[in-house]
């Protein structure tokens, strides 16, 4: 250990670099950033909302226009496909607006994940801030998106009259699992785009192979005998956990164990990653 005397009056300031930092030390750091995040909730929660205010600044509407085109979008794909499978409307609409929307926020998510540190770049070069901060941030601006975007889900509802009833409730548990899986992910490609800049795309081009290849525009059932697969899925269990139940149905005790099982997978790997990572993200940007 090395100590460097910041200056003479000031006998109690100092600063240590500290080589072989042993791993229960490394926990305690961790744990120590991610709880003086949680405390700066209120501060996450604004810069939250700021990025929303900027990013519309000037717009009439402004989330509202991109509550506005998925409304259209969905409607759209909705007659469409309907259509061309043969599928009932009234099952198929509310379906595929569900799914829109919460594949938006996914897939916004992971994206912005990934700039989740390059983008608050000057504050953490100046100012002395928990890591999980930024994590918040990215949290709390898609989850304000995702309320605007909600209205176009109970607005089909209340056209075509359908309700889940009380196993909408079951859609409560997986909530915390998809907070949890948020935070994780931001970490993760946070951490990992701010050291190697050239992730972003890779992630934006698997996520965008992953939109096709789950049940978001087609329905599980559609697959037939092949639908055995969709477990394996991690998108489609993070997906149905949370739209089954609002959709009238109790998601399946293996899609619920697959979710967990991918999504402590996550945060294992995530967490590990953490550890290594988070004093360097400040270098690294």
């Amino acid at each position: 250990m090395m100590t460097i005397q910041i200056a003479e009056i000031e006998r109690d300031t100092s600063l240590e670099f500290i080589s072989g930092m042993s791993t229960t030390a490394r926990h305690r750091l961790a744990i120590q950033d991610v709880l003086d995040g949680v405390r700066l909730w209120r501060l996450a929660w604004s810069l939250g909302w700021l990025d929303i205010r900027l990013r519309y600044r000037g717009s009439m509407l402004g989330p509202f226009w991109l509550t506005i085109s998925t409304g259209v979008m969905v409607a759209s794909l909705g007659f469409l496909y309907s259509t061309l499978w043969h599928i009932e409307l009234r099952s198929y609409l509310p379906f595929l607006a569900l799914s829109q929307i919460l594949w938006g926020f996914l897939g916004t998510l992971v994206s912005e994940s990934c700039t989740a540190f390059t983008d608050s770049e000057g504050v953490i070069r100046s100012v002395r801030m928990p890591n999980f901060v930024f994590a918040l941030r990215v949290l709390i601006r898609n989850i304000l998106v995702l309320a605007h975007n909600i209205c176009v889900v109970v607005l089909v509802f209340l056209a075509l009259d359908v309700w889940p009833g009380k196993v909408v409730l079951l859609a409560i548990p997986a909530i915390p699992v998809w907070i949890i899986d948020a935070l994780a992910l931001s970490l993760l490609l946070g951490g990992i785009c701010a050291r190697f800049r050239d992730i972003m795309p890779i992630v934006n081009s698997v996520m965008m192979i992953a939109f096709f290849l789950s049940p978001v525009i087609w329905k599980p059932e559609q697959l037939g005998d092949g639908a055995y697969w969709l477990p394996f899925n991690p998108f489609y269990d993070l997906l149905e956990i949370l739209r089954a139940p609002i959709l009238g149905e109790p998601a399946s005790l293996a899609v619920w164990a697959a979710a967990i099982g991918y999504s402590a997978l996550l945060c294992g790997v995530s967490w590990t990653f953490f550890l290594r990572a988070r004093g360097r993200i400040a270098f690294w940007i």
